[in-house]
């Protein structure tokens, strides 16, 4: 599932200027569409105060706040910072039906969402760590 770059994101780059911006392993997930290995990520267990990001663009994306274990390999969260910040597009790829979630502003691949999560929004935002950077909330 290769992530075209359709010029409905404020953001555009040649996809040379993604490979040469992101590591082979966040081109691979963020501008092709692929995965990281379950429980391999940095984020997956972090649990510090602060802002996660779009690797790609810096866009603000989550808070902290709405992290939680999902137990699944990869960081959850139950929603994102505000609205419009994530767009949603069904992902009918490995014979499953899925809701991918790409960032608004560069259209980078940052994983899936579910409706199975635990808190009262019930979405559980499964998005891969090499899709993300994070700001510490030092206040």
């Amino acid at each position: 599932m290769e992530n075209s770059n359709n010029n409905i994101f404020p953001l555009q780059k040649s996809q040379e200027e993604w490979e040469k911006q992101m590591s082979p392993e966040q081109y691979h997930v963020m501008r092709k569409g692929g995965t990281e290995k379950p429980f391999s990520g940095k984020y997956n267990m972090h649990f510090i105060k602060g802002i996660y990001t779009c690797a790609g663009c810096k866009e603000k994306l989550f808070t902290s706040e709405a992290k939680f274990d999902g137990h699944c390999g990869w960081p959850s969260f139950d929603q994102a910072i505000e609205a419009g910040k994530i767009i949603e597009r069904t992902d009918n790829s490995h014979a499953m039906i899925r809701t991918e979630i790409l960032c608004a502003k560069c259209g980078g691949h940052l994983g899936h969402v579910f409706d199975d999560g635990p808190s009262k929004t019930r979405l559980r935002y499964c998005v891969n760590s090499v899709s993300l950077d994070f700001e510490k909330n030092n206040s």
